[in-house]
């Protein structure tokens, strides 16, 4: 009796059906399963890893779960999220005198009401209750504050973007600068592709141990470095102890590790641009300018968008550097979203608080990476 496609497929068990489509061959059946066997380790793991994790963590982030507690878990709602995101802008008014003249401090400023006194069980301010100053300025004779629920997790998030901002196009350009210096057919070019690419196979953790022994503010080599450039008239800087240096170190840091890896995707790139179009763009009599702007970076641009991608998530995932080299500080310049994550989770035990960073990086990222795509994408 013969039996069609059709037939047999009908007749096959439930997870045949589901694996292959309605108007595959029957010679396909095998094919799909043993794709499927060879690809379920790898979804094992992504799955018990990776995805389990992170609905856990969805779930715990509307509970008040400690790591180590004998108390059950109650469930918050929104707690978490509100005191991590919430911010709000206040307006403090000077003090006056009974006759409404201004009054100064001790030291010749402007007084002003005590931010606690609004911050704290004030019933006329019910919003501000447990808000905390985050940063301030004059605004004529008023001062203007903007308070918010978690002041660490805003200035790390802050930090974040900062790094992410600052290391993109940092890394991305020295990165394509490299790849067109070794996109070419010179001696030993092969030695240099390697030596670029070296500081990539070494561990974050040996690499942000080296650069803070660099950094050091006594006897650091950048420092030393520096003066005998100067001969001798070079002050030595503290550049991790110090807050306005301490994010621009690590931000140098962390290109100079990852822009061999770059530099290869790049390489990939450049080779697949046919040499036939510099040929004829040379024949139009273009410039070195003309062809890299007409011809290699129209080329590039699926390159481009998966090298933008993936350093951007790398640096929202910022936490190696920080741990090693700073610990957060100094003065939280240098903290991080994912290194606040951690800490609280496990060095402070509340899981579920970090539970909800996680949940919101998450969710930034997949906005920074889709917006990405939308504004990157292919015009017709």
């Amino acid at each position: 009796m013969i039996t069609t496609a059709a037939e047999a497929r009908k007749n096959a068990p439930f997870w045949v059906r589901w694996l292959l489509p309605a108007d595959a061959p029957l010679y396909q059946r095998g094919d799909a399963i043993a794709g499927w066997l060879m690809a379920l380790p790898a979804l094992l793991i992504l799955t018990i890893f990776l995805i389990i994790p992170f609905l856990m963590a969805f779930v715990i982030s509307f509970t008040n779960q400690r790591l180590i507690s004998p108390n059950p878990a109650e469930w918050v709602g929104l707690r978490n999220f509100e005191r991590l995101l919430t911010i709000r802008s206040f307006t403090l008014e000077p003090e006056r005198d009974e006759n409404g003249a201004l009054v100064y401090d001790d030291d010749g400023g402007i007084a002003y009401p005590r931010l606690r006194a609004f911050t704290r069980d004030n019933p006329d301010y019910p919003e501000l209750d447990g808000l905390r100053e985050f940063t301030s300025w004059q605004a004529g004779e008023n001062r203007a504050v903007i308070l918010a629920g978690d002041v660490v997790f805003l200035r790390a998030l802050i930090n974040t973007f900062i790094f992410a901002a600052v290391i993109a196009p940092l890394q991305g350009g020295c990165a394509l600068l490299l790849a067109l210096l070794l996109n070419q057919a010179l001696p030993y070019i092969n030695v240099f592709r390697s030596i670029y690419f070296a500081p990539v196979v070494v561990s974050m953790v040996v690499v942000s141990l080296l650069w803070r022994f660099i950094y050091d503010g006594n006897n650091g080599l950048l420092n030393t470095i520096l003066d005998m450039l100067t001969f001798g008239n070079f002050q030595p800087v503290d550049w991790l102890g110090n807050p306005y240096t301490a994010m621009p170190a690590m931000i140098a840091m962390s290109a100079w590790q990852a822009v061999g890896f770059h530099m290869v995707i790049w390489l990939a790139g450049l080779q697949t641009i046919p040499a036939s179009l510099y040929e004829a763009a040379g024949l139009d009599g273009a410039g070195a300018w003309q062809k890299f702007r007409y011809v290699t970076w129209p080329g590039l641009r699926n390159t481009a968008v998966l090298v933008l991608i993936v350093i951007t998530i790398q640096a929202m995932g910022l936490f190696v550097q920080v741990d090693v080299m700073t610990r957060g500080g100094p003065l939280d310049a240098t903290q991080s979203v994912v290194y606040q994550a951690v800490q609280r989770g496990y060095d402070k035990q509340d899981i579920a608080e970090g539970s909800a960073i996680s949940v919101v990086l998450f969710i930034i990222v997949f906005v920074i990476a889709m917006v990405q795509r939308y504004l990157t994408r292919e015009r017709r």
